[in-house]
């Protein structure tokens, strides 16, 4: 695990060329680190939280200028993290910023772990750990929608829900232990199961949402599939905007597949461009086609054109029809613009790559192949499965708990059915978290968050 004692350091840019690299420090006694690093008016040890200070970034050692820099001081509590911080704002030449972390690596700092920054705001109280989760999908999400959906998270609307939840359950398990605690009374007073039902349709609606979230989170895979020059590069190129995909009329052009991520209506979607499906062909295309085999084994969807202008190839009717038994599959007559195109069998939808007639159309249909995606407009979605885990424990609980009110069971019996519940809950925030979940949690961070 990580070691929370000491001062971390870390790009919090992406690394490369560029106007401005950012790098981010924090831990006790990082600011007096700084103070012979530093050269301006101010010792960063001496400055106020939310202050900046323009200076030179000196290596002690040399005296040696390693760069002009922008100094950000944040102080404990009032930090992400929680404890006293900078934030070093320089020239973003990868040289120069190397050059930075080497020196502040010799001088008191340790390189941070992945998501270091984040789990220290865990542990500190600055965000649960639904909120921690968030920052992660905030910095991955592909799309829009995606990124609305992660931010409701940051905000904390997913905490408020899993609180108003707890609360209902908690002003149960505070009538039962009443009685438990004074059985000498001899008026019995009814347990409020409709509190609990109520708590149950509230977990069961959250459940509801994790293949909304997954959808947002992970996206979906997509492939072009056909024979050779059915034109899925012109396709791929179509859904792209832009020419990624070597076009040819040439036979077996694309020799391995493509990839890229688009957004679909909100919907991150990594489409591929596979090889086309033929027999023979020379031993580089052979194995072009055995990779498109294995892609299409993992693919969610299939969008599979047909040359209209050829018709179908021996045996691509049972091709298609294996194809789309396994998974959704589109079948798209491509060409329709040329003057020699045969009439679309039915349930084609005409294409033409060049003219995009019936572009709109396919995407409308690819689009409703994920009905899930029409929760994207949810205020608050689950998306992972630790959160999923945790919510079907206290859904069983639940269950447990009215089961046992119904069959007249011991009012501990009960008690124990709904601080089952309530702890399940408490995983999800972090209230109730093992040390290997956040370890597993916080090392699928990049670097310096």
């Amino acid at each position: 695990m990580y070691r929370l004692d000491d001062r971390i350091v870390a790009l919090a840019t992406p690394w490369g060329r560029s106007a401005i690299a950012v790098i981010r420090t924090s831990g006790v006694g990082c600011l007096e680190a700084l103070d012979p690093l530093f050269r301006g008016r101010k010792r960063p040890s001496s400055m106020r939280g939310y202050s900046l200070a323009h200076g030179a970034l000196v290596d002690p050692g040399t005296g040696e200028m390693l760069d002009e820099v922008l100094l950000a001081v944040f102080r404990a509590p009032h930090s992400y993290t929680g404890e006293d911080a900078a934030e070093i704002s320089c020239h973003g030449s990868p040289a120069g910023v190397e050059r930075i972390m080497r020196t502040l690596l010799a001088h008191g700092f340790r390189a941070a772990e992945p998501g270091e920054f984040t789990l220290r705001a865990f542990l500190n109280g600055k965000v649960d750990l639904t909120e921690a989760e968030a920052v992660h999908e905030v910095v991955s999400a592909r799309t829009a929608n995606a990124h609305t959906l992660a931010l409701h998270r940051l905000e904390g609307r997913l905490h408020a829900r899993i609180d108003a939840i707890k609360e209902k359950i908690a002003s149960v398990v505070a009538e039962v232990e009443v009685q438990l605690d004074y059985p000498e009374e001899d008026v019995e007073h009814p347990v409020s199961a409709h509190l609990i039902q109520e708590a149950l349709h509230e977990v069961d609606g959250l459940l509801a949402t994790y293949r909304v979230g997954r959808l947002y989170r992970e996206g979906v895979r997509v492939v072009l599939a056909g024979r050779t020059n059915a034109g899925k590069s012109s396709l791929f190129n179509l859904f792209m905007r832009e020419d990624r995909a070597i076009v040819s009329e040439v036979h077996g052009t694309t020799r391995d597949y493509l990839e890229g991520w688009i957004s679909l209506k909100g919907v991150p979607v990594l489409l591929y461009d596979t090889a086309g499906i033929r027999d023979g062909g020379d031993p580089v295309e052979t194995e072009g086609i055995r990779r498109t085999r294995e892609i299409l084994s993992h693919a969610d969807a299939v969008i599979y054109l047909v040359d209209g202008t050829e018709g179908f190839s021996e045996g691509e009717e049972a091709l298609i029809a294996e194809l789309g038994a396994e998974r959704p599959l589109i079948p798209v007559w491509n060409k329709v613009d040329a003057s020699a195109v045969l009439p679309p069998p039915e349930g084609f939808i005409p294409l033409s790559c060049r003219t995009g007639e019936g572009f709109a159309r396919l995407e409308e249909t690819l689009h409703r192949v994920f009905p899930e995606a029409e929760g994207g407009g949810a205020e608050v979605v689950i998306d992972s499965e630790r959160q999923r885990d945790a919510l079907v424990r206290c859904r069983d609980s639940l269950e447990g708990g009215l089961d046992a009110l119904s069959r007249g069971a011991p009012l501990d019996a009960l008690a124990v059915y709904l601080h089952d519940a309530m702890e399940a809950l408490g995983e999800i925030t972090g209230e109730v978290t093992r040390e290997d979940i956040l370890e597993r949690i916080f090392s699928c961070f990049c670097v310096g968050k």
